[in-house]
């Protein structure tokens, strides 16, 4: 019988789904995106502190902490039948896919000035079919 190993972020997912569950965190369950913003601010200038002082045992946790932040947004969005985790997830994985067309296409670069014009380029054009 094979079993399957649950990896971190399976099991992330899974405390975040508890924590909003019946059972879970009142505190939790009653935070809203707007609610989060001042915890979301403070995190991302405590990881801007640990990148400027090179400290990488704090800016791990830090990492934690955003991590935290957008999984946190991702349930709320997905108890109110918004988005979900995966779907963060999933678009992030396109733009990567999107924009690198030098690495997943056939787009050929000679520097990587070659590639920030490409990525303008490409993110131009995906804000005009969004406008």
């Amino acid at each position: 019988m094979r079993t399957h190993k649950k990896t971190k972020f399976v099991v992330l997912k899974t405390v975040f789904e508890i924590l909003h569950s019946p059972k879970g965190c009142m505190w939790d369950k009653e935070q809203t995106h707007r609610s989060l913003l001042p915890y979301l601010k403070e995190e991302v200038e405590e990881l801007i502190e640990t990148i400027k002082a090179s400290d990488y045992r704090h800016m791990q946790e830090e990492l934690g902490d955003l991590l935290l932040q957008v999984m946190f947004h991702s349930q709320i969005a997905a108890r109110n039948n918004k988005f979900t985790i995966e779907d963060v997830i999933d678009g992030l994985i396109r733009k990567l896919k999107r924009r690198h067309p030098h690495v997943f296409g056939d787009v050929k670069v000679r520097s990587s000035k070659d590639i920030i014009r490409n990525w303008h380029r490409i993110k131009a054009k995906e804000l005009r079919r969004q406008g």
